[in-house]
């Protein structure tokens, strides 16, 4: 049986996973409808992928009984609307990271799906690479002995993308790229929750985080480290080292094809997409998520196993605990 999707949102980052989607067999998932809040964008949208029914309203896509699972691609502070009231009309969701702005926003969401009994989860696409699923492999096998610290770095020049210095849509280094390094350093050391974090940063002039380094303490004497920019292009690259060795995932982090243990280099190829065209680098490899959603909903989960929704709490909290030791609050923080 096919996965019925909804796209949530006209975006970039919708075409691409709605590209991704197209890539897949009809017979495991189908893109049914696409909402945007202007209904000529979603009809554009929609004769460019496809898709039979395009809507000017949220609400008419969450109505439509057609859609199984909704994909959130809107900007962030406009996710917990969205998963909301995906929700409450009984909808699977899966939601861009960050899923929330703060953490306040993530335990809403998370709470009304676990009291609905539906499954939600954060798009954090890196974990279902080949890359990093041979890392994790790696790490379970205790290959690099006992871990001792793991660092990760996420810089790209975009403070000339309006919304990525946009304070009002919660943008900024931390959201958007520090999630990526901050859920390699959780998924290393087992989602567990860091004893210390302390962080330093510098501020862009609209209000956002520009450049961020966090310095985190986990149990055991374990530490590790991040840095993430907006204005910068960093090394992009992550690595974890214990008492046996190295891992190193590298350029580009975030969705990788290469990773390197112990010195030996292995490539993970990205799935073939003969003329598709994608916004992202290795946009194809969001894929791998999309067939994880669909492997998640015919067991009947609830939430991920990769990405449990606990884990997406953690990461909120130490995203707005390194935001406040900044002194970068966003409209949507309750002070």
């Amino acid at each position: 049986m096919a996965v019925r999707w909804g796209i949530v949102s006209a975006g970039l980052i919708s075409n691409d996973f709605t590209t991704a989607l197209r890539t897949l067999p009809r017979s495991e998932h189908q893109v049914v409808a696409v909402a945007a809040r202007d209904l000529s964008r979603a009809k554009e949208f929609a004769q460019k992928h496809d898709i039979p029914k395009a809507y000017g309203s949220y609400e008419e896509l969450a109505r439509d009984p057609n859609v199984e699972v909704a994909y959130i691609g809107t900007q962030h502070p406009q996710h917990k609307a969205a998963v909301l009231l995906c929700l409450a009309a009984g909808k699977a969701v899966l939601c861009e990271k960050p899923m929330g702005v703060n953490a306040a926003e993530v335990r809403e969401m998370v709470a009304e799906a676990r009291s609905r009994g539906l499954f939600l989860m954060e798009a954090i696409w890196t974990r279902f690479f080949p890359a990093v699923e041979a890392l994790r492999a790696a790490l379970a096998q205790g290959t690099l002995g006992d871990l001792r610290v793991a660092r990760a770095e996420f810089g790209k020049a975009l403070t000339h993308i309006p919304r990525a210095v946009d304070w009002a849509q919660a943008g900024g280094g931390l959201l958007d790229l520090g999630i990526y390094c901050i859920q390699f350093i959780s998924m290393v050391f087992g989602g567990q929750k860091p004893e210390k974090i302390s962080a330093v940063g510098r501020r862009h002039e609209t209000g956002v985080d520009d450049t961020v380094t966090v310095l985190l303490q986990y149990p055991g004497g374990v530490h590790s480290s991040f840095t993430c920019s907006i204005s910068s292009e960093l090394c992009n690259t992550a690595y974890v080292s214990g008492t046996k060795g190295m891992a190193q995932i590298l350029d580009p982090c975030w969705c990788p094809t290469e990773l390197v243990v112990k010195g030996e280099r292995k490539e993970f190829p990205l799935p073939s997409t003969p003329n598709k065209e994608f916004h992202f680098t290795n946009g194809a490899g969001m894929t791998y998520e999309a067939r994880h959603v669909r492997e998640c909903l015919r067991k009947g989960l609830k939430e991920s196993p990769v990405i449990p929704l606990a884990e997406s709490e953690l990461l909120a909290d130490i995203l707005e605990e390194v935001r406040k030791a900044i002194g970068v609050t966003f409209p949507q923080d309750k002070h």
